[in-house]
């Protein structure tokens, strides 16, 4: 297990570095089972949405190392991180990744606070008398 392939992948404060080796389909996350790092079902979907896309679900096994935000988060890093070391590997995977959006990077990220608002946008609570 030597040679593999290293992508990494965002989404808001989540990133995960991403090492592809070829294999047969288990899926690691910080050392642990993915099953057991992501518990819900839908963010095992969310990891394994790019492999099923293109039909290598028990080709490679992933590596990965998740820090920064939330499950939910680092699930959607990790697409983000299998699909580019993908297209890595096959470029032609692309045009099978790209219209589906798993190697666009969601750069959507929590707003700041504001001086003198209570959040965001939010103020604080008005009060005419």
């Amino acid at each position: 297990m030597s040679d593999f392939t290293y992508s990494t992948g965002k989404r808001k404060n989540a990133i995960s570095r991403t090492r592809l080796y070829a294999g047969t389909g288990q899926i690691t996350v910080n050392g642990r089972p993915f099953e057991d790092y992501f518990p819900r079902k839908t963010l095992q979907m969310v990891v394994q949405q790019p492999l099923k896309l293109v039909k290598m679900l028990d080709k490679y096994d992933i590596k990965a190392n998740c820090s920064g935000g939330g499950v939910s988060g680092q699930a959607e890093a990790l697409r983000h991180g299998i699909s580019r070391a993908l297209c890595e590997i096959d470029p032609e995977l692309r045009t099978i990744l790209k219209p589906a959006g798993l190697l666009t990077r969601d750069a959507r990220k929590k707003e700041r606070k504001k001086y003198g608002l209570r959040g965001a946008r939010a103020s604080f609570q008005f009060s005419k008398r």
